[in-house]
């Protein structure tokens, strides 16, 4: 049996298949470790040291590149202060990742910005003024 021109060539990229490159299910994990790791104001390096892996590995684990096994995800969930199934909620089967909208990105600097905070009186003052202007709109929103 001969070998034809197609058959020497590098073979095309795999589809999506059990056991071959990240897929979109390790991608929206990656976007769930990114987010909560943001929320809690923590750098990749931090998150890193924290887990035991280098910086690289780590900024691979949020993009998707790297699947995460098992016991790492469950090692970050502990570290990060969710359980193992937060990573995956919202993942919906053959979906990809939506990008994050605008309020939600917003809402995400606004939790790093707090988490960066170091007066505990400001951080106090910050939250009270938050839950008075939400009192404010759910009042106006009830009126109207």
């Amino acid at each position: 049996m001969s070998t034809t021109e197609t058959e020497r060539r590098a073979p095309a990229a795999p589809t999506e298949r059990p056991g071959q490159r990240a897929n979109a299910a390790d991608r929206h994990v990656g976007a769930r470790i990114r987010e909560r790791r943001v929320m809690m104001g923590l750098s990749q390096q931090q998150l890193a040291k924290m887990i035991g892996v280098t910086y690289q590995q780590a900024h691979k684990y949020e993009r998707g590149l790297n699947r995460i096994s098992a016991g790492r995800l469950f090692e970050i969930g502990q570290v990060l202060g969710v359980p193992v199934s937060w990573f995956f909620e919202g993942l919906l089967p053959e979906s990809e990742t939506q990008e994050a909208s605008p309020r939600q990105r917003m809402c995400l600097e606004l939790a790093r910005n707090f988490a960066l905070i170091d007066n505990e009186k400001h951080q106090e003052a910050l939250s009270q003024m938050a839950r008075a202007l939400a009192a404010q709109s759910q009042a106006e929103r009830d009126g109207s």
